[in-house]
């Protein structure tokens, strides 16, 4: 099986124009591949997989990826996907997300001369006289044609500003930028790309000649992939300090039945042929593949370290009904207390199992909080100081365990 058909095997693949040449290229390492990545937070997070796996996969091929981080658009802001407009971030913010990103993807790709780069269209973008992109650019596209894109017809209804109108010109102007500057001749991205993708294409072409191999793939439920990096108690981080190991690990565990052997497929690198063996589990065997799954990603993220201890205290939670040395903790301080109280909604708040208050009312008032072996109900609960003298463990939901103690 070429690597082509493998990407086709895992779901991967949604789209691509100029499949014929684009086979041949992946299949012999000949690709130098850009995806991009939007540094709206200091962390990447589990959305963020299948285009980090996809990155891995091609590299080891031999393709070389350029990972893109979208310092300038970010000033933009992406209109795909959205109802509303994003809000403004400063320059300082965007350079330190930027930085948090290159230290992560190093865990799934290797940077270096003549291996994956990392650049950042603020690099180029913000310098660009704008008479001069209304000239060369612009004058490349159709308004009618850019008004018919679904990231676009969206907007309309609510208002579409003239600031993220251009959002398809900038990023359309990366990929060609990418192709004269280090020869980049690929661009992978979602669903919810795929008209913004095309404009670079077509950039390429008409700058360049029609002879110029520029070339476009979506990943398949990439769009979906994004939404799978949120919960309903926030996001899922791959930063550690963010999201623990174990909470990463459990998020995997916990996923719904019909989603496990997608996700093994797209995001692991188990073999197709063991993968395929587990189409007909059912049951307990779809436990041990989400077992399975839970392990593979986060010792993909954490290091085989981590996941093993991830794995371990799942386990010595789920046979001890919630009691684990290793089990998630935050230690309580003296300021979190008043008049020698805490409630629980503060505490789920500062143990990150609610990313709100008004989340940690909602959890409340469904009957998904136990503390101890009681079920809370009354969003006004709170526990004494001195119940935490050795450890409180709440629990959310049937699986997510976490111990509150009291800072030393």
């Amino acid at each position: 099986m070429t690597l082509y058909e493998e990407l086709v095997a895992r779901g991967l693949i949604a789209q691509v124009t100029d499949e014929n040449e684009i086979k041949t290229m992946i299949n012999e390492g000949k690709a130098t591949f850009y995806i991009g990545f939007d540094p709206t937070a200091d962390s990447l997070h589990v959305g963020h997989f299948m285009a980090l796996c996809l990155m891995k996969r091609l590299q080891q091929a031999g393709n070389r990826p350029i990972a893109l981080i979208g310092g300038g658009t970010a000033m933009i802001g992406d209109p795909s996907g959205r109802t509303d407009m994003r809000s403004m971030m400063t320059r300082e913010t965007i350079q330190h997300n930027c930085d948090c990103f290159k230290k992560q993807m190093e865990r799934f790709i290797e940077f270096g001369e003549g291996k994956a780069m990392m650049v950042n269209n603020a690099d180029w973008l913000m310098d660009l006289n704008y008479v001069e992109v209304l000239r060369e650019v612009g004058a490349c596209f159709s308004v009618n044609n850019m008004l018919r894109a679904e990231c676009y017809k969206q907007r309309m209804e609510k208002g579409l500003s003239f600031l993220e109108f251009n959002y398809m010109i900038m990023q359309s102007y990366d990929f060609y930028h990418l192709y004269k500057t280090y020869g980049c001749n690929m661009q992978f991205g979602g669903n919810d790309q795929w008209s913004n993708m095309l404009g670079g294409t077509e950039l390429i072409r008409r700058k360049l000649g029609k002879d110029a191999h520029a070339m476009t793939i979506t990943l398949l439920l990439n769009s979906e992939g994004k939404k799978m990096g949120k919960t309903a108690s926030g996001a899922v981080w791959l930063d550690p300090n963010k999201t623990s190991p174990y909470d990463f690990y459990q998020y995997w565990r916990n996923i719904d039945d019909a989603d496990v052997l997608k996700c093994i497929r797209m995001l692991t690198f188990l073999p197709l042929e063991q993968i395929n063996e587990m189409d007909g589990w059912e049951g307990s065997q779809l436990n041990r593949a989400k077992e399975i799954l839970a392990y593979e990603l986060t010792k993909l993220v954490h290091g085989e370290e981590e996941a093993n201890k991830a794995q371990e205290t799942a386990r010595q939670v789920f046979a001890q009904g919630g009691v684990s040395e290793n089990m998630p903790s935050t230690e309580l301080t003296d300021e979190l207390f008043r008049d020698g109280k805490i409630t629980v909604a503060d505490l789920l708040v500062a143990g990150k199992l609610a990313p709100s208050k008004g989340e940690a009312k909602r959890l409340i008032q469904q009957g998904g909080i136990m503390v101890g072996d009681s079920k809370v109900t009354d969003f006004g609960a709170a526990l004494e100081k001195d119940a935490f003298a050795d450890g409180v463990i709440v629990k959310k939901g049937k699986k997510v365990y976490h111990r509150f103690v009291l800072q030393a």
